[in-house]
Formats: C-alpha cells, structure tokens, sequence
C-alpha cells in the first residue's frame, strides 16, 4: 500500500512509531539519529563479531576510528544507505506498474467523461482565438466556474507567450502545468496521532457516500495499526447504523450506537469511550442534511460543541464529504458547510463517470479547503490520496 494519511505521534512520551504497511507514511515529529555506544576502555575479542577472514585487532588505547553504532546490522554486512522519509503526495514522475500507476488509471479512466470534452479543444492545427473559446466553453460545461475558468485562461496565454508555443498539444502540456497549480492548494495530507485520539467529525448530504468514505478510511486505518472507534451519530437513518456496523465489522474495530438516541449525546460517549480505550482515532458520522434545512444545520453545530466538552480541542478534523457529480453545487455545499462548521478538509466522491470534475478548480479558486482524499469507485482502493499533479493529468492528458 501507498502513502495514505501521515501520523504524528503524541508529544510525550516519545516512542518508536509501529511499522505501518509497506509505502505508508508515518510522521514522527523527528527521527533521532542513531545512538552511538561508547568506547569501552577493554573489549574482549569474543565481544565483538569479526569475520574469520578478517586479520586479528590488537587492543588499542584510543577509541577505535570506526564505531559500531548499535543500530547497524552485523559488521560484515556493508552499511545501509540512509532511506529518506517518505512523503504524502508521490512524485508526478510515478512508474508505469506500481500501485500509484494503478490509481493514476482508474483515475483518468473517472474523468474520461469531463476530459475528453477539454480534450477536442487541442485537435486542431492553430493556437487562436478559437482555440481559446472553445476551451472557455469546455471549462464551463465541466463546472470549473467563471473564476477558475478566466485565471486559468489568463495563465494559459502567459504561458503560451512565455514559451512561444506552436503546437496545440503543446498548449495542452501548458494548461496541465497551470490546472496543478491552481489545485496545489488542496493537496495536503490528514495527519492522526498529534492528538490521542484523533477525533474526526464527518458531514455531507445525504446520498454524497459519507458513510461509505468513513467505512473505507476507517479499513486503511485499521490496517495501519491504528485503533479505530466509530460514533453512529446518524441516528435518524436505521440504515446508517446498520451499514456503518457492517463497515466497523469489516475492519474489526468498535462501534458506538444507540437506536433513536441524541446524536450529540452519541458523540460525547464515542469521544469519552475512545479516552478511557487508548483510540488513536474517533471518527463520528453524521446525519445527512441539505445547508439550506437551517434547523438540521444547528444540530451539527451541537454536536461539534458537545464533542468539545468531551475532549478539549477536538473535533481536530471536520471533513465534508461532497459529491463529485454535483458540480456548482458542491461548491455551494463546501460554502456553506464551511460557514457553519469550519471545515479542515474535503473527501470528494464519486468522480467516475462524471462531466463535472472541473469543480475542483471552482474550489480551489474560491474556498481553498484541502481535498484529503478522492474517490471513483466502491472498492476500497478508490479512495485514495489527492495529488494536483495526477489530478491534472488525469483530466487532461
């Protein structure tokens, strides 16, 4: 597995992080050089492991030029290369093969629909006004957004201008670099462990695959070696209660739930509960409610003060979960959602098959909010980390 969330260990006490799948990515606040021994002022010649080949070593009163650190391996195996920490974003430059790649194409193939629209533009032979309607046309039609659309206009002439660009496939390579831009902003990765627990609140419409993104975090983290407790805070959907069980099941990890009970009353337990059990990570869904139904949008606010009460600080993440079909109204959502709850970060779902995915630019040029993670699909491997640079790629090469 890939990089997919960052962990950062409590401020005291300190201690190794635990060995997470291979590709993960831990964030200890920092990694302490290696511990060196001391000299001894006599060694044995049996204390110390020598190849037979080796010739014999005679005591010496200085300490030895070379110093066995007590991390390294045997002294006849040669010295590691130092192994650098990973990142959270993967480099743009990704192997054809590897697991990334693998994303990067269930990805392109999920934007297919909004991109080979944008793509028509750069079929012909000329870089001309034309070209340039066109391309305004497609941005719009894909729910960038006027905003996005003249910035990204803009930027593509200066480009253009700049690198004295003939070519319109040349333009397009241009307008990938000047989308990854615009979406830099976004991309950031959700750290868990500064906090014990972590304590995420998730909200969304109803229908947006809330329950399901928290389902599938809920199994990476899990598989991270990260204990997991979930609120069932959606008390007014049975359905939600049931499904989210089915998800704790899954990933073998606890579950709060109460039929017909207060949701806020549900979250305090939940945040309470994962205290007193050592939780890394409480996550609490939500029930799922349009902005514009004001009195609903009261109760989130609840809850969020409610969990406050329960743990000083928390929630630490306040996560939208949004529709990637929605387009312009997804935008509307993270507005307002934003104004009522602060939100940390988005999880934008099902962009397979939609004409809208253009609305991440609309988000990133007027409510920069990072997008943690996108998905595609149902299966656990469609959710994944967002990159502007694959992003980017995917929609427009």
């Amino acid at each position: 597995m890939f990089s997919f969330f960052k962990k950062t260990p409590a401020p005291a006490p300190v201690e190794a992080p635990a060995l997470l799948p291979e590709g993960w990515v831990t964030k200890p606040a920092v990694v302490p050089a290696p511990t060196v021994a001391e000299p001894a002022p006599a060694v044995a010649p049996a204390a110390v492991a020598i190849p037979s080949a080796a010739p014999a070593v005679a005591p010496v009163a200085a300490p030895a030029p070379v110093v066995q650190p007590v991390v390294v391996a045997p002294v006849r195996a040669p010295a590691a290369a130092p192994v650098p920490l990973p990142v959270v974003a993967p480099p743009p430059s990704v192997l054809e093969g590897t697991p990334r790649q693998s994303w990067l194409n269930r990805l392109r193939a999920g934007l297919r629909k909004t991109g080979s629209s944008i793509a028509q533009v750069f079929t012909g032979t000329q870089i001309d006004d034309t070209l340039y309607e066109e391309l305004e046309e497609a941005l719009l039609m894909a729910d960038a957004g006027v905003r996005a659309t003249e910035f990204l206009l803009g930027d593509l002439k200066r480009r253009v201008k700049d690198a004295k660009a003939a070519d319109p496939q040349a333009v397009r390579g241009l307008l990938v670099d000047g989308l990854t831009e615009l979406l830099s902003p976004l991309e950031k990765g959700l750290e868990v462990g500064r906090h014990t627990p972590t304590v995420m609140m998730v909200v969304g419409v109803n229908g947006a695959g809330k329950t399901t993104s928290i389902g599938k975090l809920t199994r990476h983290l899990a598989q991270a070696n990260q204990r997991v407790l979930l609120a069932a805070a959606d008390t007014f959907r049975a359905a939600a209660r049931e499904q989210l069980g089915v998800w704790a099941d899954r990933a073998k990890v606890e579950i709060i739930s109460q039929e017909g009970g207060d949701p806020a009353a549900v979250s305090f337990d939940a945040v309470s509960a994962g205290r007193a059990r050592g939780a890394d990570v409480v996550i609490a869904d939500t029930a799922g409610r349009l902005p514009t139904q004001l009195h609903l949008m009261e109760e989130l606010k609840k809850i969020k003060r409610v969990i406050t009460k329960a743990q000083d600080s928390a929630p630490h993440e306040v996560l939208l979960v949004v529709d990637g079909n929605t387009g312009q109204n997804a935008l509307n959502q993270v507005k307002a959602f934003d104004e009522a709850l602060g939100l940390t970060g988005l999880i934008v779902t099902k962009l397979d098959g939609t004409a809208k995915g253009g609305v991440l630019a609309a988000i990133a040029r007027e409510r920069p909010i990072p997008v943690y993670f996108v998905g595609v699909g149902e299966k656990l491997e469609d959710l994944e980390t967002f990159s502007a640079r694959e992003f980017a790629r995917a929609l427009l090469e």
